[in-house]
C-alpha cells in the first residue's frame, strides 16, 4: 500500500468503521504512474482545482482555467502546466516555492468523473515548454506522489457554456480583465502590465 493514510485518518476510519474499505481503495485505486487512459483524461481538461500550502502549514485553493491541453503529461509521472497573468499575489505559486507540496483535483463536469493528483511541485522560469504556451510565465511540472479516482455520486453534472475569452492564445491579443483598470490599483500596476495600454481591449 501506499503511505496515503496517518494517524488522524485511521482515527475517522476506524469510528466510521471504514479501515478495511479504506485499505481496499488504497490497494485497488493509488498510484504514482499515469496510465494511458488518464493521460487521456487530463490533457482533455481545461480547468482544475489546485491546493498547496506554505511553510506554516496554511492551506490555499484555488481554480486554474486554460483550454483543452494546457495540462501536459511529459512522462509516467509528471505533468506540465503554464503559469499566466493573475492577480499578483502568487499565493498557490509561492507555496510552491516554499513547500512543493500540491493537490491537484481534475473534475469532467459533462461525465461526472474525478481525478485526484497529489504530489511535489516545481517551477522553472526557463522551462523548455515555456515556449509552447502563449504568454506563460514560467511552468509548473508536478511529479505524482498518489493518482486515483474518486466516486462521482455528488458531482454535479453540468455543461460548458463558453471558455473564457482571457485564456492566451497564439496569434490573438489577450483582453485586458476589468478590475485592473481601477482607480485603486492603476498606480500599482507592474510597468509592464497590458493594462498599462489604452489600446488593449477591456472586458
Amino acid at each position: 500500500m501506499s503511505e496515503l493514510y496517518e494517524d488522524s485518518h485511521r482515527e475517522l476510519q476506524d469510528r466510521f468503521d471504514t479501515r478495511r474499505l479504506a485499505d481496499r481503495m488504497d490497494e485497488a485505486l493509488v498510484h504514482d504512474v499515469i496510465h494511458d487512459s488518464e493521460k487521456e483524461f487530463i490533457e482533455n481538461r481545461d480547468m482544475f482545482f489546485l491546493a498547496s500550502v506554505d511553510a506554516r502549514g496554511h492551506a490555499s485553493c484555488s481554480y486554474k482555467g486554460g483550454d483543452p491541453g494546457f495540462v501536459r503529461v511529459v512522462d509516467e509521472h509528471t505533468i506540465a502546466f503554464p503559469n499566466y497573468d493573475g492577480n499578483g499575489m502568487y499565493q498557490s505559486m509561492g507555496n510552491v516555492l516554499s513547500a512543493g507540496q500540491v493537490g491537484i483535483l481534475f473534475i469532467d463536469f459533462e461525465n461526472r468523473r474525478r481525478m485526484r493528483f497529489n504530489g511535489v511541485a516545481s517551477i522553472d522560469l526557463d522551462d523548455p515548454l515555456k515556449a509552447e504556451f502563449p504568454e506563460a510565465q514560467f511552468v509548473v511540472r508536478v511529479r505524482a506522489r498518489e493518482i486515483f479516482t474518486n466516486c462521482p455520486r455528488y458531482i454535479h453534472k453540468l455543461q460548458l457554456v463558453e471558455r473564457s475569452r482571457f485564456v492566451p492564445k497564439s496569434g490573438s491579443v489577450t483582453p485586458v480583465p476589468g478590475w485592473k483598470t481601477g482607480e485603486w490599483v492603476a498606480d500599482a500596476l507592474p510597468e509592464n502590465d497590458p493594462a498599462r495600454d489604452p489600446k488593449r481591449e477591456v472586458l
